[in-house]
């Protein structure tokens, strides 16, 4: 069947192809650093293992080690995707040089460490999103900004403020708002004995971090809430409660942020984006595949993926209320092409959603004969014409034509790397 055809037989049941495309191709979906290297960053030593509630598994060949390597791994990545992308950057992305005074800690970090990343979005027309890294540090005690001890809080709550000033400077130096996510691994391995104090130390922690001058309209901060994680099995302070909650309560300089790995495993995000965009102006979402907890695999076209890209389109979220990022690290398979495969997946999922006729006018009739058989009738339709076009229009390769990019790239490049 060719586009000609496809496109008519969705004009049947009231849908513009063209204008679905049109639509998807503005929305910003932001692809994350950390899938090219495993989390591991550069301002630490990069033989170390990770902590904070963060473990990647697999030793498959050709990780990142360098800032120049991973640059060169995201240019291939979003050659092979459509649509279009921001960066998403974690603080231990800084680049440290002769030009910038050389290596500081994280409480010292500045705009300075960022040029070259600003340099690399500018170049290819891409904003950028940013996380502070509480994690994977020495000043982890292991506790960061619930901590009990003055001096560690001290030290992350100063490393939160840099990064609200390297927000600011990424957001003006790009032209776009800069996302910047809250989310650290506190917690405990066992049964506390107090739950209620980290829970207070970590609100006042997030209150000092963001009395740093910003402008919200540029720079947009989020607490990111977490069931729990390796190491912090029975107690975790930024639960969904509390980030739930702190939002709420400072709506004028903070959205919530929610990860589909986060909850527990019979909850689903979908279901929640609704009844947070029924009070927030704004939210944010880092889309991920948990397996049993969150284990952070590729994105799949599952069901859940596409029921949360449909709720994002059905509530108005392309129109910048839904901040879209990539979360996930798998080491096992080629960096590259977990890379591609998660984003194209989400680029698929959306412009189904764009695709789907609106039925609420069915519900809301009580007609739930009909709403079946449209929605089952729906999972047949040529959308694998629509996706090549959408990808013909980007200059994007079809499926089954970018993975031979894939493989000649870890031949020539990644496999030198070890």
């Amino acid at each position: 069947m060719s586009y000609t055809e496809a496109k008519a037989k969705y004009a049947a049941i009231g849908i513009d192809t063209d204008a679905a495309i049109a639509k998807l191709k503005a929305v910003p979906v932001s692809l994350h650093c950390w899938q090219g290297d495993d989390v591991r960053g550069f301002d630490t030593d990069p033989n170390k293992p990770l902590t904070g509630g963060i473990q990647t598994t697999g030793n498959y060949p050709g990780r990142a080690r360098t800032p120049e390597e991973l640059m060169a791994d995201l240019d291939v990545v979003m050659k092979l995707c459509p649509g279009t992308k921001k960066m998403n950057l974690h603080a231990s992305y800084a680049i440290f040089d002769e030009d910038n005074g050389g290596w500081v800690d994280r409480d010292k970090l500045e705009p300075k460490h960022f040029q070259k990343w600003v340099d690399f979005c500018k170049e290819r027309g891409l904003g950028c999103d940013f996380n502070p890294t509480f994690f994977s540090h020495p000043k982890c005690d292991p506790l960061t900004l619930a901590s009990a001890n003055e001096e560690t809080r001290r030290f992350w709550i100063d490393h939160g403020k840099a990064c609200i000033r390297i927000s600011q400077y990424l957001a003006e130096e790009l032209g776009q708002p800069c996302v910047m996510n809250i989310w650290t691994g506190d917690g405990f391995k066992d049964i506390p004995a107090d739950r209620m104090g980290p829970r207070v130390r970590y609100k006042e922690s997030i209150d000092a971090i963001l009395s740093e001058s910003f402008d919200f309209d540029l720079v947009k901060p989020c607490v990111e809430s977490k069931v729990f994680g390796i190491g912090v099995e029975a107690y975790t302070v930024g639960s969904a409660e509390f980030a739930l909650s702190y939002a709420a309560m400072n709506k004028d300089k903070c959205i919530p942020l929610m990860d589909n790995g986060h909850y527990h495993p019979t909850e689903v995000v979908s279901d929640k984006i609704p009844a947070l965009l029924a009070f927030f102006p704004e939210i944010a979402l880092h889309i991920t595949r948990p397996i049993r907890w969150d284990s952070d695999h590729v994105v799949l076209l599952d069901d859940e993926t596409k029921e949360i890209c449909k709720e994002i389109v059905r509530c108005g979220g392309l129109d910048g209320r839904v901040k879209m990022a990539l979360d996930y690290f798998d080491a096992s398979i080629n960096r590259i092409s977990a890379w591609v495969v998660g984003f194209r997946n989400v680029q698929k999922a959306l412009l189904m959603a764009l695709l789907t006729p609106d039925m609420a006018a069915l519900q809301d009739a009580d007609n739930w004969s009909e709403l079946m058989v449209l929605q089952e009738e729906l999972k047949t339709m040529p959308f694998g014409e629509i996706w090549e076009q959408y990808c013909r229009e980007c200059g994007a390769p079809a499926d089954g034509e970018w993975f031979a990019t894939v493989k000649q790239y870890e031949a020539d490049v990644l496999s030198n790397r070890n």
